[in-house]
């Protein structure tokens, strides 16, 4: 629309004082209306703008068409801050759209003000916090200004405060305060006045802080206190109370501990209470000897550090009877002999229980309840001593008592006070037990007595050796049974044999060690002994040989070789040829003789057969081998001889025969081819020749003599051996005696030579003395075989030499010659016979023999 002047009064200028308050007219003006219009004002007046721009005027309406700038109060106009005019443009607009556009300038005038606060205190009560025993120092700094930038006065009320302040508003103290005496806080009543009076009062607040400037101090005033021992963790001892004279108006913070190190206590450290966390046994060594434990406490009013101050308590530990009185060993094994008096000491239990509890009151126990297997023969003295006696002696032989060697007792240990376990003992009973065994050592009272006095065997001769041959048994009466050992002490020697019976040192069993012989000893007396290892006793045993056919017969000779014309009549003793058995215990009656082998037609019988110990080699039929009956020139007979002729046939079959063996051999002659007229001719010489064997007596015996004998001896010896070779080994080529032969100058006749080897047996025939020793051996004639004699030994015979000669132009039956053994001493040791034949005489007819190397023995 277009601009008309509605706005009566403007522009215009107004004043205004600063500080106005909300709703201070500052300005009135009018609208003026055309008269004709009908609608009025379509719109109010409004402030569209203002310059500088503010929100402190607005416009109210007082009438239909009068209007009123008024202050608003926001901001509150201030004379010195902000701008001293403000240009308002005032718009309005009637019904007929018509608008109209003013200023309205308002100054604002300047006003005398109070003075204000600044900082904290323009908006808040100031409170200052001020430590204990600060010095004497500005505290804090008022803040204050004057509108009018007119200098300001403080002051302080009321003034018996210990506060100043000073022009400059610095507010100081007039003393070091002391939390614990001087009050705490302190109100102080600030005031600023300007030149023209006005004033401004602001109170500050002025709190004194407590520091922690004093040490706290104990306050329990009990300094020992008394607790049994055995006491659960967590049971209080004390309660420990503090307090620190920094906290007197309000509970004290502290903070409580153990100084010392100490394993039994523990204190809370926030309450001071004083608590058992370990177990306290006042019987062990440590609290033994000390049962007073001290405690250092601490008190603190920082964890981190502070102040702190100590007190030592001391705590009793108190003995209880928490310990069982306890044995070790708890099992008691001992031994009694037997028969023991009564009232005989054997243990004192008080050695080996005690009560580790220390106060005597509570360490006292007693025994009681003897009880068990024969406990009826025991007892204690007293139920303090502990001492166990026997009552009456134990006789282990009794039949009441047999087989009984150990007693089982059992006696009860307990306290005399009245227990109190259940802390470290929740299931112990209150008492002990004791196990006691007692062994009743046997004493050897009996001797050892032996079923029999004496004892006897019959024993056959051939009992092999090793064989039982009977018992003894020996016993005692002692219980138990004692172990029995057994011994041969006297008898059972032999002359080659110390003892040839053992007998069993457990069983008693007897046997034999050694071939029985009846026909040396035919009874042994033994003396047995049985020991109990203390005490013996002795039987008597003899044993009895009973004779047994165990020996064969011997015969001599046991070998022979001869030889027979092939022309020997029937029933012609063989060359005499007879044999001589013997048998150690067999009757000469009981011999029968038999050819087993080599007996071809049945040419050689014995007669007599049997019943006899001596029998002649006949022969029992002719030989024939003319006819080719006969083809065997040389028999070598097998003799049996046998010690059974006595016997049933019956008999045979069940008693044991031996059997002895001869070997015979028989050379025939045949008859010549040529018939010689002239008597024959034959020389016989015997030689004889003692030979030693490799492994002679004297090898073993020069070599150990030579080394002991000395120089002198050995010279004697060389010197003797010197004679006897000279003596018995004459120079070759030399005879003794007479010549071999003196034989006539004119051809001999012609002779047959036999020569028959004879295997000799080891028969010692002959007997001589030792030049060098002076003992007696004997020798064997053939083989030359020499033994030391032995004492009351006979020689042996020695077998029949037979020795045939033959000669060209014999009548087919030449004269049988048997030479007999004999004795030779040594200087007949080697002897040659000579027999000289001469012109019609008759010549020798000795048997000429010669020994080879071999020991065999040839005949000319």
């Amino acid at each position: 629309g277009r601009r008309t002047q509605l706005l009566k009064g403007l522009p215009a200028t107004s004043t205004v004082e600063e500080n106005a308050a909300a709703g201070v007219p500052v300005y009135t003006f009018n609208i003026t209306v055309s008269p004709m219009s009908s609608e009025g004002v379509a719109r109010l007046p409004t402030i569209v703008n203002s310059n500088p721009l503010t929100g402190a005027f607005d416009i109210e309406q007082k009438g239909d068409l009068e209007f009123s700038v008024v202050t608003t109060g926001n901001p509150v106009l201030d004379f010195e801050t902000m701008p001293k005019s403000f240009d308002l443009q005032i718009f309005v607009e009637d019904t007929m759209g018509r608008t109209d556009l003013n200023i309205l300038t308002v100054q604002i005038t300047d006003k005398n003000e109070r003075p204000v606060f600044r900082g904290n205190m323009a908006i808040q009560t100031v409170t200052i916090y001020v430590l204990e025993g600060t010095g004497i120092e500005r505290i804090y700094q008022i803040e204050a200004a004057d509108p009018e930038n007119a200098e300001l006065k403080y002051t302080l009320l009321p003034e018996s405060v210990p506060f100043l302040v000073l022009e400059s508003g610095a507010i100081f103290p007039t003393k070091v305060f002391d939390y614990e005496k001087d009050p705490h806080c302190y109100f102080l009543n600030i005031t600023v006045t300007d030149p023209d009076g006005l004033n401004a009062t602001k109170t500050v607040n002025v709190n004194i802080i407590n520091i922690n400037d004093e040490r706290p101090y104990f306050t329990t005033q009990q300094r020992i206190y008394r607790i049994p021992e055995e006491q659960s963790p967590g049971t209080v001892v004390a309660k420990i109370t503090a307090k620190d004279p920094d906290d007197e108006d309000s509970p004290s913070r502290l903070f409580y501990s153990i100084q010392s190190s100490d394993r039994y206590f523990s204190i809370n450290p926030s309450t001071g209470v004083l608590q058992v966390t370990g177990r306290i046994d006042r019987d062990a060594q440590s609290l033994r000897l000390h049962p007073n434990i001290s405690v250092i406490l601490r008190v603190e009013d920082s964890p981190g550090g502070g102040h702190a101050s100590t007190m030592e308590i001391t705590i009793i530990i108190e003995d209880i009877n928490d310990n069982p009185p306890e044995c070790n060993p708890s099992t008691f094994r001992k031994e009694a002999n037997e028969n023991m008096t009564a009232g005989t000491f054997l243990l004192d239990l008080r050695n080996y229980c005690k009560d580790i509890d220390v106060d005597p009151s509570n360490n006292q126990f007693s025994f009681t309840g003897l009880s068990g297997f024969g406990s009826n023969n025991f007892a204690l003295e007293s139920t303090v001593s502990g001492r166990l006696v026997m009552t009456e002696s134990i006789d282990l032989e009794n039949p009441a008592n047999l087989g009984v060697e150990v007693y089982s007792l059992t006696v009860r240990v307990q306290d005399i006070a009245h227990p109190n376990y259940t802390s470290k003992y929740p299931f112990y009973a209150s008492f002990d037990i004791i196990y006691i065994y007692i062994r009743i050592k046997p004493v050897n009272e009996f001797f050892p007595v032996f079923s029999d006095l004496s004892y006897e065997f019959n024993v056959p001769e051939i009992t092999k050796v090793g064989s039982s041959i009977g018992r003894v048994n020996a016993r005692d009466k002692d219980w138990p049974p004692s172990v029995i050992t057994y011994s041969i002490v006297a008898g059972g020697g032999t002359r080659d044999y110390t003892n040839i019976f053992w007998i069993s040192p457990t069983k008693g069993d007897v046997k034999i060690l050694a071939r029985l012989d009846y026909e040396t000893t035919q009874k042994h007396i033994l003396t047995v002994q049985a020991s109990d290892q203390e005490k013996t006793a002795t039987a008597s045993v003899t044993v009895n040989v009973l004779e047994v056919n165990d020996e064969e017969p011997v015969c001599s000779p046991n070998f022979y070789s001869f030889q027979i014309p092939v022309s020997l009549a029937v029933g012609t003793n063989i060359n005499g040829f007879r044999i001589e058995c013997k048998d150690r215990d067999s009757d000469p009656r009981s011999f029968r003789y038999f050819i087993n082998e080599g007996n071809v037609n049945n040419h050689f019988i014995f007669s007599p057969s049997a019943g006899s110990n001596t029998s002649r080699l006949i022969l029992a039929s002719r030989f024939d081998y003319e006819s080719g009956l006969d083809t065997n020139w040389i028999y070598r007979l097998r003799v049996y001889v046998t010690d059974d002729n006595l016997l049933s046939a019956r008999d045979k079959n069940t008693h044991l025969i031996n059997t002895g063996t001869v070997t015979l051999s028989i050379r025939v002659i045949p008859n010549p081819t040529t018939v010689i007229t002239t008597m024959p001719v034959f020389t016989v010489v015997t030689k004889r020749e003692n030979l030693y064997s490799e492994s002679a007596w004297y090898v073993p015996f020069v070599i150990t003599l030579g080394s002991l004998l000395l120089l002198g001896l050995l010279g004697y010896m060389g010197f003797l051996l010197a004679t006897w070779v000279r003596t018995c080994c004459p120079p070759a080529g030399k005879a003794v005696g007479t010549p071999l032969i003196n034989a006539p100058e004119k051809k001999k006749p012609k002779k047959d030579v036999v020569v028959t080897m004879t295997k000799l047996n080891t028969v010692f025939d002959g007997e001589a003395r030792d030049p060098v020793t002076g003992k007696m051996y004997e020798f064997n004639t053939r083989s030359g075989a020499r033994r030391w004699k032995k004492n009351n030994e006979p020689l042996q015979p020695v077998p029949a030499m037979q020795v045939t000669s033959s000669a060209a132009g014999d009548s087919g039956q030449g004269s049988d010659r048997a030479e007999a053994p004999r004795k030779k001493e040594p200087s007949e040791k080697r002897k040659e016979a000579t027999a000289e034949t001469k012109p019609g005489a008759k010549p020798s007819a000795g048997p000429s023999e010669a020994l080879d190397q071999d020991g065999l023995r040839f005949t000319k």
